[in-house]
């Protein structure tokens, strides 16, 4: 689905240059602590952070993380040292041609700023290139599926830093105890994004029952606890129901939930995903929903179908804990539908996401084309829990990556 995530969870640019920064700290304290007779060039005071946009000799334009736009002018004294994401000193950075600089690599800058702010004489550049980036993310892509675990938070011991994660796996809904420590990275998704990117530093009191969280980590052999490297988490509410009605000019749309027999108004964005789902592959999850002699074992099964078009899987197979990757994938290919075509009365899944005080629910996915889904669940909580393991995305590699 299209955030959260984990397509998939990739890995945040606090998590990549956090340690750029400590670096360009650590650097710029070395400095201070030289004797005045050793200094070479007036105090650099500017450390903007930013993504290369153009390069045009040796003028370099770069969108800051602040949202504004810098020149950079580069000198023949310019320093540019190659750092490696995750690299925590400048004993590994090596020293980089300016020729090699490219759209897309990021930087902090350090220089003299212009009087007005829009440019900055650089003394030297720490980079990070984008293949590096892109190297890195496929292995957060990678690891968040091979030790990844996701599901609804069933409750939270703080004191203990427990979370105990209701997970759907091998046909089955299982309890998993998330162990956290005080390395534990704890995420939250902000309120006003659902993007990866845009998650915030959190605490464990933020987390409620309900959430849904993704955890990743060692696994113990039963597969019943995980100690957490990293976890994600939000407030996200699945739905699924009829369209009761459907406002353009509002960008909203109101669905009887079929699970609480109420009508919930939902605000679609620009962020928000809207997709169709063949006819066939409705077909083929309705038949494993209705085959599945469980309902945890439906869920898994239809997800299952969902991820595999080929249909080459028996009902509640699962070739792995962490199929939400495929899934993920899946969704994406889909058919974009807009607002406009949507209809009174047409059946559809939702994820969606808390709206403001007085504001209605945020659609992160909605899903049309799932009559037959909801005709095999007709409750809507099998439905509605289909995509709930992964509304988050599949690794938080994919979401930053969109």
């Amino acid at each position: 689905m299209g955030m959260i995530v984990p397509r998939s969870w990739s890995l945040s640019w606090a998590t990549i240059f956090g340690s750029l920064l400590l670096v360009c700290s650590h650097s710029a304290g070395h400095a201070q602590a030289q004797p005045p007779s050793q200094a070479k060039s007036p105090v650099s005071t500017a450390r903007p952070v930013g993504t290369v946009k153009a390069i045009n000799g040796n003028t370099v334009t770069v969108s800051t993380d602040s949202g504004s736009e810098i020149t950079v002018l580069l000198q023949p004294s310019t320093r540019v040292l190659r750092m490696a994401p995750g690299q925590k000193d400048l004993k590994d950075a090596a020293p980089m041609p300016v020729t090699e600089l490219q759209p897309g690599d990021r930087m902090i800058i350090r220089g003299n700023p212009a009087d007005d702010g829009k440019s900055v004489v650089a003394s030297s550049l720490l980079v990070m290139r984008k293949t590096d980036i892109q190297e890195r993310q496929e292995h957060e892509r990678e690891d968040w599926q091979k030790r990844g675990v996701g599901g609804l938070v069933r409750g939270i011991d703080t004191a203990a830093g427990t979370i105990a994660l209701s997970t759907a796996a091998s046909g089955s809904i299982k309890t998993i105890t998330i162990h956290t420590s005080k390395e534990t990275i704890v995420r939250r998704y902000a309120s006003e994004s659902v993007k990866f990117q845009d998650a915030k530093p959190g605490t464990l009191d933020q987390i409620k029952a309900g959430d849904q969280l993704r955890a990743r980590g060692s696994l113990m052999p039963d597969g019943n606890e995980l100690s957490a490297e990293e976890i994600v988490s939000g407030s996200f509410r699945n739905i699924a129901g009829t369209l009761a009605a459907v406002d353009p000019a509002d960008s909203t749309v109101s669905v009887m939930d079929l699970f609480t027999k109420k009508t919930v108004a939902v605000k679609i964005t620009a962020d928000s995903q809207l997709r169709k789902l063949p006819p066939m592959l409705a077909q083929r999850i309705a038949v494993r929903l209705k085959g599945s002699a469980t309902e945890s074992g439906a869920v898994n099964a239809a997800s299952n179908a969902l991820a595999s078009p080929k249909g080459n899987q028996t009902p509640g197979e699962s070739s792995g804990p962490h199929r939400g990757g495929d899934l993920q994938q899946v969704l994406g290919r889909l058919p974009a539908v807009t607002l406009a075509d949507l209809q009174k009365g047409e059946a559809v899944m939702l994820v969606t996401m808390p709206g403001g005080a007085d504001s209605p629910l945020r659609a992160i996915t909605l899903l049309t084309g799932v009559e037959p889904i909801l005709t095999a669940s007709p409750t809507g909580e099998g439905a509605a829990m289909l995509l709930s393991p992964w509304a988050l995305g599949s690794t938080a590699g994919e979401a930053a990556a969109q």
